[in-house]
């Protein structure tokens, strides 16, 4: 009777492995064209921005659902539609360097319904003095 139980479980387990896996290969999988840009040396209180371009590189269409930076020094903008399979998009992230000083690394969170559900990108740069470059 003991076998049976562990048989029909394991059977149950691999159903459900095998159902996660059709439905995680079906997924959208956001490619993005680079995770991080290094900006360098820059001026305290300097704007700078980049755009983050991906493709929706899964079989269903992509929704991100927010995108979230670590400070208020950086602001990100994203698609609000869905992105198609085979279409791109871009996130547009811009860090304000005011009140910043040295090395930064201002890392922004993607949340999506995409096989991987939290993706980061993150822009990099040491903060020097006014007056200095």
């Amino acid at each position: 009777m003991k076998k049976l139980a562990y048989l029909l479980v394991f059977g149950m387990l691999a159903t459900f492995a095998v159902q996660a896996q059709e439905r995680s290969a079906a997924a959208p999988v956001i490619t993005f064209e680079e995770s991080s840009i290094d900006f360098g040396n820059i001026t305290q209180g300097e704007k700078v921005q980049h755009i983050f371009k991906f493709e929706n590189t899964g079989k269903s269409p992509l929704v991100i659902s927010n995108v979230a930076a670590t400070c208020g020094c950086t602001v990100p903008a994203w698609p609000k539609e869905p992105i198609a399979p085979g279409q791109s998009g871009e996130i547009k992230v811009s860090f304000n360097s005011a009140g910043k000083m040295g090395k930064q690394n201002s890392v922004v969170r993607i949340y999506s319904n995409a096989s991987e559900p939290i993706e980061k990108v993150s822009l990099i740069s040491n903060v020097l003095p006014k007056g200095t470059k």
